[in-house]
């Protein structure tokens, strides 16, 4: 069932914190009573954003805090859509849709917490990575056999790649 999903799908939207990331976030003290704030990223997933690319998927970020950090990630990785600051990720999503003319059952979302839940629920393929809430996981369509940060975003693409083929060895 969630192969017949995949195979529909033409854009990946992901939460970052606890899904790009481990969910840790370092924060250093900077000049001026700022912070510096650093993540780290598997270089895995890096890999799966250019797989998605090469296989024409748009993808992109929906996330509640605002980050720098994530800014970068994204230009780095050619992420078309980089949304910081949603705390409404279901309106985030719908927005997206709107801008690319697609329908939900075309866009998968990936997420670990239950504030993704409302677009897990509404797009047409809802990933939760391994170490999700168990609400999360609970809900989701297919569970990522690694944990954010740690490639469960490549685990998403290729489980997203391999549907056509799927059928052919079954």
């Amino acid at each position: 069932m969630s192969q017949a999903r995949a195979k529909k799908i033409k854009l990946l939207l992901l939460d970052v914190d606890g899904v790009m990331t481990d969910g840790k976030i370092f924060l250093y003290p900077a000049a001026n009573d700022a912070m510096f704030e650093a993540k780290g990223f598997h270089a895995h997933d890096g890999t799966g954003f250019s797989l998605a690319r090469l296989a024409g998927i748009k993808t992109g970020l929906i996330t509640k805090r605002i980050s720098e950090t994530v800014r970068l990630r994204g230009r780095d990785l050619k992420i078309e859509h980089v949304y910081q600051g949603a705390a409404d990720k279901l309106s985030a999503f719908r927005e997206i849709l709107a801008k690319e003319n697609l329908k939900p059952e075309e866009a998968a979302f990936v997420g670990d917490d239950i504030i993704d839940l409302p677009v897990m629920r509404n797009c047409g393929l809802a990933f939760a990575v391994a170490n999700a809430r168990d609400d999360v996981k609970k809900e989701a369509h297919v569970i990522t056999a690694n944990r954010g940060g740690e490639g469960a975003v490549r685990d998403a693409i290729e489980y997203i790649l391999k549907a056509p083929f799927e059928d052919k060895h079954q």
